[in-house]
């Protein structure tokens, strides 16, 4: 098995679960037992700071609470980009892993953070099964890519760097059938 985590799973358009579709997921974490991601491309309009207010003054605070997936939404996760990121809980992609739930904040070298409720998780087999069937496009990710400016965009903007045919799928209307 090759593990995904540090790439970035984009949904096709053959992918027509509303909890996916035209979505850009993380992943933190796939082994044999399973996976583990973070939707990159759902914010809310609750500002992170509002939903957890010790992480008042780092950059990001004032982002919105992102919906990292349809699994325990009440369960908030943290993900930072660390000067040294073996203060991070788990890295996943150079210097970007989830802040330790124990830690204070302001004893942490952070650079920027994502606050996510929620997280999409996989049953063993089940995320090289939905490979398998296309709903996913696999593509490298970028530290950039976890704390995106214009998340409504970065499916397209992924989408745009993976090139080739890829790129024709980035002007496709959210609705193919109404075109």
């Amino acid at each position: 098995m090759h593990s995904l985590q540090g790439k970035l799973l984009v949904s096709s358009p053959a992918l027509v679960d509303p909890n996916f579709r035209r979505t850009v997921v993380l992943i933190a974490h796939h082994d044999e037992d399973g996976a583990m991601g973070l939707v990159l491309s759902r914010p809310s309009d609750v500002p992170a700071v509002a939903a957890v207010p010790r992480l008042d003054g780092f950059d990001g605070a004032d982002d919105p609470v992102f919906v990292g997936g349809p699994v325990q939404p009440e369960a908030f996760m943290v993900l930072a980009e660390f000067d040294d990121v073996s203060q991070a809980a788990a890295p996943i992609i150079a210097g970007v892993g989830f802040m330790p739930a124990d830690a204070e904040p302001d004893e942490l070298d952070i650079r920027r953070l994502r606050l996510f409720a929620g997280y999409s998780g996989w049953g063993s087999g089940q995320l090289e099964a939905e490979l398998a069937e296309s709903s996913w496009i696999v593509v490298d990710a970028i530290p950039d890519d976890a704390f995106a400016d214009d998340p409504d965009e970065l499916w397209r903007t992924v989408l745009h760097r993976k090139g080739g045919p890829f790129e024709l799928m980035e002007t496709m209307p959210f609705d193919p059938g109404l075109n």
